[in-house]
Formats: C-alpha cells, structure tokens, sequence
C-alpha cells in the first residue's frame, strides 16, 4: 500500500461538484442542467442561513464565501460529441449567468425559474474523440474541486433532489478519514425487462466481483457521490472507459475500505435513450469478465 502521504488532497473549493457526462445530448442537456442548477443553487448556494447540509439538518452555513458547506460547480464533459451539446451547454451557462434565461422545465418538474448563477459555476469541457462514459466521468471527476462529487447523467433520468438523501448517507457513513461513496440505486423500481437483465447481471457481478460490490443492488445507476478523501484512492487507478467503470469504481473503493452505502434514488425513463439494453448488457457482461481478469493479474495493485 502506497504511503498515506500520497493520498492527500486538497480541501474542496466549494461543496458539491456535478460531474455530466454527454454525447451527443444537444436535445436533453438544457432540462437536465435546469433541474441541477435549481436545487444545487437552493440548497447549496450563498444566499444566507436557509439550507442545512449536514447529515444530521442541526448545521447551517453562513452563506458567506468560503463556507466549506457551500457552493457548487457543474462540469459538463462533452465526449466527442458530434452535434451541439458543446453550444447547448456553454449558451446555458451564459444565459443563466446574466438572468437572460427563460422559464423552461425538465425530466422532472414543469416549469423551473431562479435568479442568475454564480459566474464560473458551469464549466465545460470538450474532448475530442469519444472515450465512453467512463473515460468522460474519470475526466471531469479529475477536475472537479468540491467537498463532494456526484456524476450524474445528462438525460436527468435521476431525480436530482435525492442528491440529498446521497449527502445524508455518506455523511453518516464515511470513516475518520472521510471517505465515502454513495451509490444511488434504482433496485425498487425498475421495469419488468430491466430487472430480469440486471438479475442476470448481477449473478456475474456475485461470481466475479469482490464481496462488497457484489451485494450492491444497482451498480449501474448513473448517480454515485463521493466524498473528496475518496477519490485518490479511485481515481488514479481506473482504466475502464465503457460502461462497466461503475463496477470498477466500486472494486477500487472496496480494496481501500472507503464505505459505500446504497440509496434508493427517484428515476424515469427519458426518451432518447442511447442505451440498447440487450447488447450493452452483453457487452457489460464481456467488460465485468475482463475486469475480473485484469483484478486477479495485478492490474489494479497498488504501490
């Protein structure tokens, strides 16, 4: 095991960095981001003592600058994306910067509207072939400077308000170190076809993976929160870039003893889908069988 020391990070600049990876989300982007931005700037903003984020609601942030329990960034990663996701995402900034923005509504809620944003609190990120969603998370997530950090999709298929219920779990969970990994889950709501895919899944999961990831219900779900102690002992290690990174995420905190805790987390089914169920899950199961091969040769040892 590495030294400690090499572990370090530096303390957040804000408490809560949004993570989003997008391919090709010109079309759902924009409701996406309205719904972030409409709880993140309501419970995590600075505009004085009315949100609480401690996992216990008994501390209330100043709402001055520099509270550890305040602000927040989105950080949109545009992996290779061929349409206007890029344009979408910067005009969404720009206009929600300057008040110019009209009343719109997301996945979730039909009609959103809030004052101006913080300048800088949506970055954007272009990179230039498309790396997988994996690839596009670990990016973004080496950038990111919160206290905490979720990655969530861009379709909003999540309900964005249960960030809370995440920030809840991990606070009462994390260790002395304050790591921690919240992992949301949709095990208690998901359709008939989806669950009997993801049962089939999940018996690959239970044969090839570490006895921790094994037991999580949904490792799939694309709403993970992680504590900013955690991700030097994630991050620097992963490899996969397709879609069975969540998994391997999970194996990476499992082999450090970070807790992860599930929680159960609102979703929908957005149209617009790029996921083809039948043969992402078979690609999923090739990618979980490669992992498991990569783990047990050493590939993922630490220094």
């Amino acid at each position: 095991m590495k030294n400690e020391e090499a572990y370090q990070v530096e303390a957040g600049e804000c408490f809560m960095s949004v993570v989003v990876p997008a391919f090709n989300e010109e079309k759902r982007l924009s409701g996406m981001l309205e719904e972030a931005v409409e709880y993140l700037q309501a419970t995590y903003g600075h505009h004085g003592t009315k949100s609480k984020s401690s996992s216990n609601g008994s501390l209330q942030a100043s709402g001055q600058q520099g509270d550890p329990r305040r602000g927040w960034e989105i950080i949109v990663v545009s992996d290779g994306s061929t349409d206007k996701t890029v344009q979408t995402a910067l005009y969404f900034a720009k206009t929600h910067q300057s008040n110019k923005h009209a009343t719109q509504h997301g996945p979730w809620n039909e009609a959103l509207r809030h004052g101006n944003i913080p300048s800088g609190s949506i970055r954007v990120v272009q990179l230039e072939e498309n790396r997988g969603k994996g690839g596009a998370v670990t990016h973004g997530m080496r950038h990111a400077r919160g206290t905490y950090v979720v990655f969530a999709d861009a379709d909003g298929a999540s309900k964005f308000e249960d960030l809370g219920k995440l920030v809840v779990g991990c606070e009462k969970a994390k260790d002395e170190q304050g790591r921690a990994v919240g992992v949301g889950s949709r095990a208690h709501m998901r359709s008939l076809l989806r669950n009997t895919l993801m049962r089939a899944f999940h018996l690959l999961i239970r044969t090839l993976t570490t006895p921790i990831t094994a037991h999580i219900k949904d490792t799939q779900c694309g709403f993970k929160l992680f504590s900013r102690p955690s991700l030097p002992y994630i991050i620097p290690y992963m490899h996969c870039e397709g879609w069975i990174f969540d998994v391997e995420m999970l194996m990476l905190a499992e082999s450090a003893d970070i807790p992860m805790i599930e929680v159960p987390v609102g979703w929908k089914e957005v149209v617009g889908s790029k996921l083809n169920v039948v043969k992402d899950s078979i690609g999923m199961a090739l990618g979980l069988a490669m992992l498991r091969v990569g783990w047990g040769i050493g590939i993922y040892k630490r220094d």
